[in-house]
Parts: structure tokens; C-alpha cells; sequence
């Protein structure tokens, strides 16, 4: 047996961070494109757009820099604050990862 578990970031009851907003924002850093990103995580350009901005709206930060066409072509590039973000949820979520682990081998040794 074992075990398995979410956890996830809200604010006022709404998610605001979790990890499918984590998997999208280090695509779109490796690609520099929320197409790119979403296309990675087969949905659309439209609702990635759309989770990127509901959680910029719920947490009162930028987390994108997009950069509109033109020669080059656009992009996008994380923030500061998603980068920070980003390093806070992965330290909580290893953390809370062990202490479920731990708790899980206290209830049910095998």
C-alpha cells in the first residue's frame, strides 16, 4: 500500500497556486511561449492565458512579461515574483510531502 495526496494554494476559497499552474509557468520558462507551454500541456492557448491570469488577479502580482510579435516574434518570460513563487511552492510541497510520508509510516507499517 500507499499513498498519494494534492495540495494546492487558495485564497478566499478560490486556488490561486497548484501544481498544474507550476508545471505551465516552468514550460513556458523553458520554451518563452505560453502556446509552446500550453501545447506541452495539451490544452489551449486561451485557458492557460486564462490560469496565468487568475492567478496574477488572486495573488496581486505580475508573473509573465509577454512580448508582442513583430521580427523576432513574441514571448513570454516568467517574473521575479513567479520565480520566487515558484521556489516557495516546491520547498512546501517537499516539505509537506514528508511530513504526509512520515505520518503514512506511523498509521501503516508494513
Amino acid at each position: 500500500m500507499n499513498f498519494r495526496f494534492k495540495v494546492w494554494l487558495e485564497q478566499d476559497g478560490q486556488p490561486v497556486f497548484g501544481d498544474g499552474l507550476l508545471y505551465l509557468l516552468r514550460f513556458i520558462r523553458q520554451y518563452g511561449s505560453i502556446r509552446r507551454a500550453a501545447e506541452e500541456m495539451r490544452m489551449s492557448y486561451r485557458q492557460a492565458w486564462g490560469n496565468v491570469k487568475k492567478a496574477e488577479a488572486r495573488l496581486g502580482v505580475t508573473l509573465l512579461v509577454k512580448q508582442v510579435g513583430g521580427e523576432s516574434g513574441g514571448g513570454a518570460q516568467l517574473t521575479p515574483e513567479a520565480e520566487e513563487l515558484i521556489n516557495s511552492y516546491k520547498s512546501f510541497r517537499s516539505e509537506a510531502e514528508a511530513a504526509v510520508k512520515k505520518s503514512f509510516a506511523k498509521y501503516f507499517r508494513q
